[in-house]
């Protein structure tokens, strides 16, 4: 008589699936992954998959949601190890370029890869806007600390998308020594941060001497 399978083991095998699928797609792509391959790859019947995910989009919702799931747990437990707003927005940081250069399949996937209509996927849905709230949430502490003005999202997303840029460049091998990322990360930043620094007053401009 066949075992039953627990509610333990049915994730333990959905976890070792999209852990294979992850390999496959980034290897290969949206057109070259088959849920046939990913049997092969798990040693399991070509219609096992099936009974877990309806179709490849429905396991690549699956995939990219999981991702999202590990990228916002490393940047919330960096952002929860560090008391003020500056030490907090610097772990963030930290972590999103740690977790980006050591799975960098990941990443893309979260980031290079759309699927039309997510909506239809409420898993991978949650877990991108817990993902971007991380992202960008730490910037709050900075603008409510006085070292930043304005809007705490806006400001985040353009931090983002500045770094998102030069991680995507550095992955695809196109910085060189003499602008290296670590140098134009912190430029970036730097250039950033002076912008969104609070407007001085005149009597803070002049006991500071400008103007």
């Amino acid at each position: 008589m066949p075992r039953v399978l627990t509610t333990a083991d049915l994730a333990d095998f959905r976890g070792k699936l999209i852990a294979a699928a992850t390999r496959i797609f980034a290897a290969k792509g949206r057109e070259g992954f088959t849920m046939r391959e990913v049997a092969a790859e798990l040693g399991v019947s070509a219609m096992t998959p099936y009974r877990y995910f309806k179709d490849k989009e429905e396991i690549l919702a699956a995939v990219r949601a999981n991702a999202f799931d590990r990228f916002a747990q490393a940047l919330e437990q960096a952002f929860a190890k560090e008391r003020t707003a500056l030490a907090r927005s610097a772990a963030v940081g930290e972590a999103y370029m740690r977790f980006a250069f050591s799975e960098p399949a990941s990443y893309r996937l979260m980031f290079d890869m759309s699927q039309p209509d997510e909506s239809r996927y409420p898993d991978l849905v949650r877990a991108s806007a817990r993902a971007r709230l991380t992202m960008t949430d730490h910037v709050r502490g900075l603008v409510e600390s006085g070292a930043l003005a304005g809007d705490p999202v806006l400001i985040g997303h353009v931090f983002w998308a500045a770094l998102h840029g030069a991680v995507v460049l550095q992955l695809a091998g196109k910085l060189g020594e003499e602008c290296s990322f670590e140098t134009i990360s912190r430029e970036a930043f730097r250039a950033l941060s002076a912008g969104f620094a609070p407007a001085q007053s005149d009597a803070g401009r002049k006991a500071s001497g400008v103007g």
